[in-house]
């Protein structure tokens, strides 16, 4: 975000499941965060199987949670990828690289640490470019 970034948060364990995405996503980050922000909240995903299960949207729907929808298969709309690629060029990229899980999180988390904010702002601000793809995409309306 502007100005800002939350604390990484790695969910390493098992698969991801809708129930889990909503007990250690949703609730405790997500529900959180959309208080912070207030009503003008909008929370954008990918369409990864977890995140499109029935019970995800009943909880976003119940907590007041407005989802940004994109297009099937468009990873290259989702700025986030980008953070993730600087983030794994910055992990790839240390002296001692990760050996095992728990270095591995170790290392994410240092490096999300140190990763500059201008880069974080410039993909907060490349949201009107890919917002404009996606309504594109969708014929002319906003998809939400």
């Amino acid at each position: 975000m502007i100005n800002g970034r939350t604390r990484l948060h790695v969910v390493a364990n098992g698969t991801m499941t809708g129930q889990r995405y909503i007990d250690e996503v949703l609730l405790p980050h997500v529900r959180l965060f959309r208080g912070t922000v207030g009503d003008k909240f909008v929370f954008m995903d990918d369409n990864a199987t977890c995140h499109r299960t029935l019970a995800v949207q009943d909880c976003l729907d119940s907590e007041g949670i407005q989802r940004l929808v994109w297009p099937a298969r468009s990873p290259d709309l989702n700025p986030i990828e980008n953070v993730w690629g600087a983030l794994g060029r910055q992990v790839a990229g240390r002296n001692y690289p990760p050996t095992n899980k728990n270095t591995l999180i170790h290392a994410l988390t240092e490096e999300w640490d140190k990763l500059p904010q201008q880069l974080l702002e410039n993909v907060v601000q490349s949201m009107v470019r890919r917002v404009e793809c996606c309504i594109t995409f969708h014929g002319g309306h906003i998809p939400y």
